[in-house]
């Protein structure tokens, strides 16, 4: 005697989906806020050496150029569109 149990067709897993896109989506939506505030803090630096704001808070050292904080918000700019595109990468070719 033979016994056949019939399973339904459940959803399919999808194998193609990248398993870091939604880490990146996350993390892609929390950079362009970090970037704005270094590019705050370098307008800031501009301003304290153009004696139109107070004095900058970090006095010395590689943090106290207001280039180094303009680099840094382009970079976290740049990396956040980065992460963006991998996130949402093969979106389109999903029904």
């Amino acid at each position: 005697m033979r016994v056949r149990i019939r399973f339904r067709r459940g959803t399919k897993l999808d194998r193609r989906r990248k398993p870091n896109q939604r880490m990146a989506l996350a993390v892609a939506a929390l950079l362009p806020p970090l970037a704005l505030t270094a590019a705050a803090l370098a307008a800031w630096r501009v301003a304290a050496d153009l004696k139109l704001a107070a004095s900058f808070a970090i006095p010395s050292g590689f943090f106290s150029h207001w280039q180094v904080w303009l680099g840094v918000a382009f970079l976290l700019g740049v990396c956040a569109r980065a992460l963006n595109r991998y996130g949402k990468s093969g979106d389109a070719a999903r029904p």
